[in-house]
């Protein structure tokens, strides 16, 4: 993993464990996503390409499953994440 995870597990609250063990598999996935796209630019042989890109696909995913389940445990995050949707379509004029 090319991030360092900012913390260490064993001093999270138990409470907050499940949704940093959920914030830390998203931040491995985008890691991976990352990597497999820059590769992928790299790679001489085509098929090396397509597959690189289609498992950085694959990675997009996961970061979906992990998301739908933070958003389920963390209702301030759902909150923001709307803000941030907002600010986003002021500042461009454009709706999601």
């Amino acid at each position: 993993m090319l991030s360092q995870i900012p913390l260490n597990f064993e001093k999270v609250k138990k409470e907050e464990l499940d949704k940093e063990i959920l914030r830390a598999a998203i931040i491995a996935e985008l890691d991976a996503i990352n990597l497999y796209e820059q590769m992928a630019v790299l790679a001489q042989e085509e098929d090396i390409k397509k597959v690189l890109l289609d498992v950085a696909k694959e990675e997009k995913t996961h970061v979906g499953e992990f998301q739908t389940m933070l958003l389920r445990l963390d209702k301030e995050q759902v909150e923001e994440l709307e803000e941030g949707r907002k600010e986003v379509e002021e500042i461009t004029k454009k709706k999601m």
